[in-house]
């Protein structure tokens, strides 16, 4: 005899399947764009970050990132697309070394980009309401800080960010000039975070699953 516990998580499998089928279905629909088309987006999303060096990868630390990206269309199948995105990035489970008091202790990395990227899009599926991009970003750091006491570390970090970002997404149409976007993407970083580093060079990676809005701008 199936118990009640039973009959709600196959129940709860059901809804799931049925929604995951909905949105699938919903990208049927769409409109292709044309040279010359330009799109406007805004999203919201979370980030997992971390730092890698020779001694390998550090724990993930947690935030979120929030954009605005602009992608001109040159066909229904290609686009390029830059954006303007508040980052959040870090590490968990750090080292820091106190010279002024002559200890060290754990505590969380804290550093916040003004992130930009500049990709080339290509969209896919029937509709192309699928995409992947790729290509170089350029962040600026804004602030900086370890969580154990919030001391301010921005002296400690290069002012910019070079290096990779590739993302991939679906647009699911609500009207002819308005879209909902899921997307998730990941940077990796080029240089080295830190002015001067001893060691080897500490580069920073970060993955960020995004929800937003896209505006066709005619």
């Amino acid at each position: 005899m199936i118990s009640l516990a039973e009959n709600f998580k196959n129940q709860k499998m059901k809804n799931v399947v049925v929604v995951f089928f909905i949105l699938v279905s919903m990208t049927s629909f769409g409109q292709k764009r044309n040279n010359g088309d330009v799109e406007l987006g805004l999203n919201l999303g979370f980030n997992a970050s971390n730092v890698t060096n020779s001694d390998g990868k550090s724990d993930d630390g947690s935030g979120f990132n929030a954009g605005a990206s602009a992608d001109y269309f040159f066909s229904n199948r290609w686009s390029i697309k830059g954006k303007m995105i508040y980052d959040q990035k870090g590490w968990d489970n750090g080292y820091f070394n106190n010279l002024d008091a002559g200890n060290s202790y754990t505590t969380n990395y804290n550093l916040n980009y003004l992130t930009i990227p500049v990709m080339a899009n290509w969209h896919f599926g029937g509709n192309r309401n699928w995409y992947l991009n790729f290509g170089p970003y350029l962040g600026f750091l804004l602030s900086a800080s370890e969580s154990a006491t919030n001391f301010d570390v921005k002296e400690a970090f290069n002012s910019t960010d070079f290096g990779l970002a590739l993302g991939i997404g679906v647009k699911i149409p609500v009207t002819d000039n308005l879209k909902i976007s899921f997307e998730y993407e990941e940077q990796g970083g080029f240089s080295d975070i830190f002015k001067q580093n001893i060691s080897s060079a500490t580069r920073n990676g970060r993955t960020g699953l995004n929800v937003g809005l896209v505006f066709m701008l005619r």
